[in-house]
């Protein structure tokens, strides 16, 4: 048990920094949030939480049952046209579809307001477990920079910046009821997927891939350059996202990192997608996040071994993240019917082994 002295400062109230303080917390150790938003909140839309991640919250005390729609990520499997190339399987690994807002207020109300501190802007990170916030200097025991693919920590203390994909994404959430019932879906267009899964209260979030030659390229209407891209394609897509309203569609370019050395330097530790952030061809990217969370409330006396166990479970996934885009990004016919081929004969049993292999995963015990 770690005494309860000791002190942790997180850098970002995201999903992963408010999970990292529940799970500090839950050990004994004393936190403080900073977020530079005015709000704690989150704009996003939904995620897939995989076996890994509900274990992972279950670690933390938590529970998001009530709030998620218990599904199948990417088992029902579909052409533009709507011709079906894989439907699920018993045997298939189930997910739970949440929207992200409400996971987010889930790890943010087991938290007390006293721990959570708006208008936090941290410029400026030392190893020594010092930082410079809204211009006042703070230090504490351990420092986690859980503030995502463009964290302030990394870039300067790694000197590492996120990398762009070639790929870009919009998101949306339906109105309740608007366009419903719903399943699952993944629909394989050539170097386009669109993905659809139900979420509580008759809402429907669903996603947009496709290659993008240049980053922070801005679109005049969203919705409408989502629906020119696939408004030909099967019920009920062109129907989710002009259901959608407009102000509402999220666009964002796909970032990834490179692989880090370390995760952790001295008093500082990185978390979530500051560490190793993935596209999110696995939706792996927020369990990975709840995983870092647990692991280092287990490990806080032992930031090696935080390091060592986080870096092997992530840098495999994060090359299969790549090469994920790398085969959803090609346009070329032959590789495309090829892995529409894959998904149609490949058996149940090794579809399930190729997802399990990062669904399949244990707390740890604290040290």
């Amino acid at each position: 048990m770690v005494s309860g002295e000791r002190s942790a400062l997180v850098i970002g109230a995201g999903i992963g920094g408010l999970a990292a303080a529940v799970g500090l917390r839950r050990v004994g150790w004393s936190v403080s949030v900073l977020e530079r938003a005015p709000i704690i909140a989150e704009v996003g839309a939904g995620l897939t939480l995989w076996p890994n991640a509900v274990k992972a919250l279950a670690a933390l005390g938590l529970d998001v049952a009530e709030r998620s729609v218990p599904t199948t990520s990417r088992g029902n499997i579909l052409t533009p046209r709507g011709r079906w190339v894989r439907r699920k399987h018993p045997d298939d690994v189930g997910v739970l579809a949440i929207h992200r807002a409400d996971l987010h207020d889930v790890l943010r109300t087991a938290l007390p307001e006293s721990a959570l501190h708006t208008d936090a802007e941290v410029t400026a990170v030392s190893t020594d477990g010092t930082l410079t916030c809204s211009g006042e200097e703070l230090r504490a025991d351990l420092v986690i920079a859980a503030d995502g693919v463009n964290s302030v920590a990394r870039r300067t203390l790694w000197s590492r910046d996120a990398v762009f994909q070639h790929r870009t994404v919009w998101r949306g959430v339906t109105p309740p009821g608007s366009v419903w019932p719903v399943q699952e879906s993944l629909t394989m267009g050539r170097g386009v997927q669109f993905g659809v899964l139900p979420l509580p209260e008759e809402r429907v979030y669903w996603f947009l891939t496709a290659n993008e030659p240049k980053p922070n390229t801005l679109y005049a209407d969203d919705r409408a350059e989502a629906l020119r891209r696939v408004g030909g394609w099967h019920h009920p897509i062109p129907e989710l996202i002009a259901a959608t309203p407009e102000d509402q569609v999220l666009h964002n370019d796909m970032l990834d990192i490179d692989p880090l050395p370390a995760f952790v330097k001295d008093h500082v530790v990185l978390l979530g997608d500051a560490a190793h952030a993935m596209t999110p061809d696995l939706g792996q990217g927020a369990c990975q996040a709840l995983e870092d969370a647990v692991v280092l409330a287990a490990t806080a006396d032992n930031l090696d071994r935080y390091d060592q166990e986080r870096r092997a479970r992530v840098l495999p996934m994060m090359a299969a993240a790549r090469a994920g885009v790398v085969r959803n990004s090609d346009t070329s016919r032959a590789k495309h019917l090829g892995l529409l081929a894959a998904a149609r004969l490949l058996p149940p049993t090794a579809w399930r082994k190729a997802t399990a292999q990062w669904a399949d995963w244990e707390a740890p015990e604290p040290a």
